[in-house]
């Protein structure tokens, strides 16, 4: 456990260990935001496959940004005791390096409610490079999907939080 971090009781599980929905109906409604970053990384030429649209399937990145807003839309449905949200906003954006070969995406969520959308946004990314993926295997079989995580979320009780992997 990192040093300024506080041992917190599990959530999900009440005194006799059954598992549960946490309760947020009496929370205050706020602006929730959250930020997620994921990397897929692959062969060079795939990259620049990708970059100048030559991929057989279509367009990779496009398709992907599709995936990835539907999957953030349906995260209650994949992740159990999700609660739903009325998503507000719903971004994603891709950074491609043909030198090194990987995709960078960045998924950014937001609402008004009472619970945060980091989950969503991380679902959003994954589900944008599992995209990328099944778009891309027929060309490339070295694919793998990398650091996947929570880059900064905001609103509720905690404040901003920000994530930098070392």
């Amino acid at each position: 456990m990192a040093q300024n971090e506080e041992k917190q009781a599990l959530t999900h599980l009440d005194e006799h260990g059954n598992i549960y929905m946490v309760d947020v109906t009496d929370r205050q409604e706020t602006l929730r935001e959250a930020i997620a970053h994921a990397q897929v990384r692959m062969r060079p030429e795939t990259v620049k496959l990708i970059a100048e649209n030559q991929i057989a399937k279509g367009s990779v990145l496009e398709v992907a940004k599709i995936a990835g807003i539907m999957a953030a839309k349906k995260t209650p449905d994949l992740i159990p005791l999700c609660h739903p949200l009325p998503m507000t906003h719903i971004q994603l954006h891709f950074v491609l390096d043909s030198t090194k070969g990987w995709i960078s995406i960045e998924g950014r969520t937001r609402t008004t409610y009472k619970t945060g959308v980091d989950v969503e946004a991380l679902t959003a990314v994954t589900v944008a490079a599992l995209t990328i993926y099944d778009m891309c295997k027929g060309v490339d079989t070295t694919i793998t999907l990398e650091q996947a995580y929570i880059a900064q979320k905001s609103g509720g009780k905690s404040g901003t939080v920000t994530f930098h992997p070392e």
